[in-house]
């Protein structure tokens, strides 16, 4: 590796596990040091216990995080600068499937939740990062993961997609707001990327829609997420703000065959309930 991000320090949420970890990981061969926000402590230790080996124990902190609570989100960010003495660079990373099913059928406690988790955390991590990030007066940069589920209807279940909309409307009015610090913000729209969120488990059936509906052949992975964000938390994007970065094998390109696809999912018109990906929560569902 290049060492892009030598000496930075980076806060990822979402960060046990897959495209959180691929970033983390590539974050710290790239020179900087991490603090890993996560839900899920089981994973966390694990998280630590593999870096250790590889020999990155002095340069990463894991610190169990619930990203919809601001204490949990004001104690993380405090955490970078107690390990580290700064910080240049947060990914707000984490996120859930969120509420799916008919719009009829949904709940309004599944649809609130969805929002506290991809629209409050990604609020709360940047008010948090920019009070940092000004008080220091060298500039940084922001990350938040949208998705192509909140550039276009039918790629995804109307909650998760209209959160991540705002995502993406966040990601740029604050990044008007905080240019003048030299803090740039964007965001990342990945497609289907192979994490335990996206598969649940079922790694062969994800594969069969991948090959479906993505016109790269190649399967999308936290890998490719992680090169995006060395970029945008690099040196190399600093003419770069307010943007939506789509990493996505072509899919958004692809139209109709995706969102036909996608659309037509039996689960979406058979089944309502709360997927919660990789935090240890269990999902629920009810048959309709």
């Amino acid at each position: 590796m290049t060492g892009q991000l030598e000496s930075k320090v980076a806060i990822v949420t979402g960060g046990a596990s897959g495209m959180g970890l691929a970033t983390v990981r590539r974050f710290l061969e790239e020179g900087a040091s991490v603090v890993v926000g996560d839900l899920n402590s089981d994973n966390g230790r694990q998280l630590l216990e593999e870096l250790s080996a590889d020999g990155y124990d002095e340069k990463v902190r894991f610190t169990v995080t619930d990203v919809s609570v601001e204490d949990d989100v004001a104690a993380m960010t405090e955490l970078a600068l107690d390990a580290f003495g700064r910080l240049d660079i947060v990914f707000n990373n984490a996120g859930i499937g969120g509420a799916f099913g008919p719009i009829t059928e949904l709940e309004v406690d599944d649809w609130d939740t969805t929002f506290h988790v991809l629209v409050r955390s990604v609020f709360l991590g940047t008010k948090h990062a920019a009070k940092v990030l000004i008080e220091q007066g060298q500039g940084g940069s922001i990350i938040n993961t949208a998705s192509i589920a909140g550039m276009g209807g039918g790629a995804g279940p109307q909650a998760y997609s209209a959160a991540k909309a705002a995502v993406v409307s966040l990601s740029k009015t604050t990044a008007v707001e905080l240019a003048p610090h030299d803090i740039r913000v964007n965001a990342i729209c990945p497609g289907v990327i192979f994490t335990p969120l996206m598969h649940s488990g079922n790694e062969e059936q994800a594969e069969e829609v991948i090959e479906e509906i993505q016109p790269l052949s190649k399967r999308g992975e936290g890998s490719d997420i992680a090169g995006m964000a060395v970029f945008l938390a690099g040196d190399d994007s600093l003419f770069v703000t307010g943007q939506e970065h789509i990493v996505d094998g072509g899919l958004l390109a692809s139209g109709p065959r995706m969102i036909g696809r996608l659309h037509n999912s039996r689960n979406l018109h058979r089944m309502a309930g709360m997927a919660y990906g990789s935090s240890g929560q269990m999902p629920t569902f009810r048959r309709l």
